[in-house]
């Protein structure tokens, strides 16, 4: 499948930063027709709408809330690819005191918030001729890195959720992508002392696998080492993730 971008309608959320940020810039770089810029405080996304203002489209969501769902949704009527990025992360294991707020939030945010969005447009992108899904989730959701036990389970969530919802819709003729990125260069990420791709290399690589119909991007070369791993040894990568609390 070839999937050109040009002059397509997109919905990037998480998009005042990070990879959102990065995956906006490059949409309006390969062209597309308009870039609906997701973030729960419009306010952040003024400088980047500044770059391209005849492109961007600032529009509030807060990916846990059902209202800011549902308004989105009446607001926007025509919609060609959805890309779920909102995410959230916390240093945190299943055992430790806050746990399970920490669990609770991260689900809401990085599972329900995709699924709930999802199901909310799903009516819009059955209209679209080239309609498309994309979910980031994370090498973390293909095996749990313990220090981050929370995220990697509402990561593997949405690893899921993609190929579940890819069964689905295949018949559609609607494309559905997961995303499994290493660790990237954001603020998310500030404090974790390893090589970090840059936003920018992730959001080429994702639009690049859209366009070339890859349904499963790992999109730097951390991720790709990781992935290789677990073709070849699920248990292996298991046990290399968990060594970092040895």
């Amino acid at each position: 499948m070839a999937y050109s971008i040009q002059d397509k309608t997109i919905l990037v959320t998480g998009a005042n930063r990070g990879i959102g940020e990065a995956l906006v810039k490059e949409l309006v770089a390969r062209g597309a027709g308009r870039v609906y810029a997701a973030a729960r405080n419009t306010a952040s996304l003024a400088e980047l709408v500044a770059q391209a203002p005849e492109v961007i489209v600032p529009v509030q969501l807060d990916v846990t809330n059902a209202a800011d769902i549902s308004s989105l949704a009446n607001d926007i009527t025509s919609l060609d690819v959805l890309i779920n990025n909102a995410g959230i992360a916390n240093f945190s294991n299943f055992s430790g005191e806050s746990t399970l707020s920490i669990a609770a939030s991260e689900m809401a945010t990085n599972y329900f918030g995709p699924v709930n969005l999802t199901h909310a447009f799903l009516p819009t992108l059955h209209k679209s001729s080239a309609a498309a899904v994309i979910n980031v989730s994370s090498v973390a959701g293909i095996a749990n890195f313990p220090t981050l036990g929370p995220y990697s389970a509402s990561k593997a969530a949405v690893h899921s959720f993609t190929q579940g919802l890819r069964a689905e819709l295949r018949k559609a003729g609607i494309f559905v992508q997961g995303v499994y990125p290493g660790p990237v260069d954001t603020d998310m990420t500030k404090d974790f002392e390893t090589d970090k791709a840059s936003p920018a290399e992730v959001a080429k690589s994702v639009l690049t696998g859209l366009q070339q119909g890859d349904e499963d991007v790992y999109p730097d070369a951390f991720a790709q080492q990781m992935y290789a791993i677990y073709n070849q040894n699920p248990k292996q990568l298991e046990q290399q993730f968990a060594a970092i609390l040895d």
